[in-house]
């Protein structure tokens, strides 16, 4: 049995958290939506908050730097055994994404969870895992 609180299904780093500052300064409000592939990969892409409607398959994640974080469903399937950490990096953000031209980009790590994380998680919400 897990005797502390579940993990946190994302996290987010101190450099991309002060980048989530920028772009908030710049446009407001933002929120996130695991890509699922496609035309920017497997990118985490950061909109403005009011300018993207969540599907109703996507699935809150948690937030990063207070900041909502989606993912959807066929994606959460493949990724539900690990934790993300949202980082960034140089390069060129996501098309659509507002990190696109700034010269830094999201960027996913990840880690699996061990069985007790994983095993409390289910705990917490096993409508997720049936």
């Amino acid at each position: 049995m897990f005797k502390e609180l579940p993990p946190k299904r994302v996290t987010v780093t101190d450099a991309a958290a002060a980048f989530i500052d920028e772009l908030r300064a710049k446009h407001g409000p933002v929120l996130f939506h695991q890509s699922g592939g496609c035309c920017d990969g497997s990118s985490p892409m950061c909109y403005p908050k009011d300018d993207f409607l969540v599907g109703d398959q996507d699935i809150l994640l948690g937030e990063i730097h207070a900041a909502p974080f989606y993912i959807s469903a066929p994606q959460f399937s493949y990724w539900k055994h690990t934790q993300l950490t949202i980082d960034v990096v140089s390069g060129q953000g996501g098309m659509f994404s507002l990190d696109n031209g700034s010269g830094q980009r999201f960027h996913v790590r990840s880690r699996l969870f061990t069985d007790a994380e994983y095993a409390a998680l289910v705990e917490q919400s096993p409508e997720r895992y049936a």
